[in-house]
């Protein structure tokens, strides 16, 4: 008997296409304070820089970042996703590409984006193409929300979901300690590195949705999937009875200057 093979890389990237909307309505967003950082590692204010926010999905950091009055310019390389970005931000241009060929002219940025989205690209054509659209002097700005997983309802349910994938969630952020070398194994690039905790509180279908909208669930079969977070409610409203979830994470950013 043949084992089926994982989902590849490719095919895990393409699954949010389908889940947009789900994705739009669910996943967290980030805080003032990973703003504030940023601003202070890239050496300049966000109001009236020119921004390319790549992998931008469905917008949620591309509204922050317009928001504090930045120009930007989304990149996105899935239809669906684009297509949730123009419902919810029609005046901010997105156009399909990815940060492995930047549908951008040279020099055109003065900071070059990526939430939750660097890990998609392949750094040995990425890394070159974010220097390339960087003017000198601007700067290359990765964050992802990672699970605080010093708080135990959280670490409990992370090995839940370890076991339901086979993946050993605390060893993989772990590794994020090593991020700022596997962000550019090439060493062009030299990162900072900050860390800022934030929390949002949410009822349980949103965290579930939330939960649900990540890669590895939207390639998983539906009647597992399905069958997980059912179990994965009742698990949570013996934390949460009221059904309110105080999700918290760990965002992490690191910033290169274009040497």
């Amino acid at each position: 008997m043949t084992l089926a093979q994982p989902p590849s890389p490719a095919a895990r990237a393409r699954s949010f296409d389908a889940a947009a909307a789900q994705y739009a309505a669910n996943r967290p967003s980030y805080p003032p304070a990973l703003l504030d950082a940023v601003e202070e590692l890239a050496g300049r204010p966000l109001a009236g820089a020119r921004i390319v926010d790549v992998g931008a999905g469905t917008g949620i950091a591309t509204a922050l970042l317009h928001a504090r009055g930045a120009d930007v310019l989304a990149v996105e390389p899935g239809a669906g996703m684009a297509a949730e970005f123009r419902r919810s931000l029609p005046d901010v241009p997105v156009v399909r590409g990815s940060g492995d060929a930047l549908p951008v002219a040279d020099g055109h940025a003065d900071l070059v984006t990526y939430a939750q989205a660097w890990h998609w690209t392949d750094t040995a054509r990425s890394v070159p193409e974010a220097l390339r659209v960087l003017r000198p002097g601007g700067a290359l700005a990765l964050w992802w929300n990672t699970d605080a997983l010093d708080i135990e309802w959280i670490a409990e349910a992370a090995d839940r979901s370890g076991r339901f994938f086979g993946v050993d969630i605390a060893a993989e952020k772990r590794k994020a300690g090593d991020r700022p070398e596997r962000a550019d194994p090439s060493g062009r690039l030299s990162f900072a590195r900050r860390e800022v905790r934030w929390s949002r509180r949410v009822p349980v279908d949103t965290h579930l949705a939330n939960l649900g909208s990540h890669s590895a669930f939207l390639v998983t079969a539906e009647e597992r999937r399905r069958a997980f977070l059912e179990e994965e409610r009742s698990h949570l409203l013996k934390v949460f009875p009221d059904g309110i979830v105080e999700e918290t994470y760990d965002v992490l950013l690191l910033v290169a200057t274009k040497p």
